[in-house]
């Protein structure tokens, strides 16, 4: 299980890499720049992962400057690259918000009920990598 998430964040530093270590197949270098290493969810929580069937699921989100986010909380680990713009999330149980900027990457709480808001004048682009049990949703909205 911990190579999946491995792989994820691989993947993720692949995408954005700009600093050193191997050949592409004509001998120029590759450049390879890590971007985090995190044990744990933004709001302290150890990372866990889902127990069967993991499929993991990329996805692109642009946020309107402005814009808030429902009420949500995540079952399983979401990881979040962010491209471009500023972001705040606040868990509305504790009160507690950080604030993310470009470059920026978000273990995002499990289980919690937060919400984001896009805080700057430019869209805020996120790269969203979710571990889930095949099948499943990464986001239960609160009613």
């Amino acid at each position: 299980m911990r190579n999946i998430v491995a792989t994820a964040l691989l993947l993720a530093a692949a995408l954005y890499a700009t600093a050193a270590g191997a050949l592409d197949s004509s001998g120029t270098p590759v450049v390879v720049t890590p971007l985090a290493s995190k044990a744990t969810t933004a709001s302290g929580q150890p990372i866990t992962l889902p127990q069967k069937n993991v499929e993991v699921q990329v996805s692109a989100y642009q946020i309107a400057p402005g814009a808030t986010l429902p009420v949500h909380k995540h079952p399983f680990p979401r990881y979040a690259y962010v491209e471009a713009g500023t972001l705040k999330v606040t868990n509305v149980e504790t009160g507690n918000s950080n604030t993310y900027r470009a470059g920026d990457f978000i273990v995002e709480m499990i289980g919690e009920w937060h919400q984001a808001t896009n805080i700057g004048t430019d869209p805020v682009k996120l790269l969203v990598i979710d571990q889930v049990e095949q099948g499943a949703k990464n986001t239960i909205l609160k009613q």
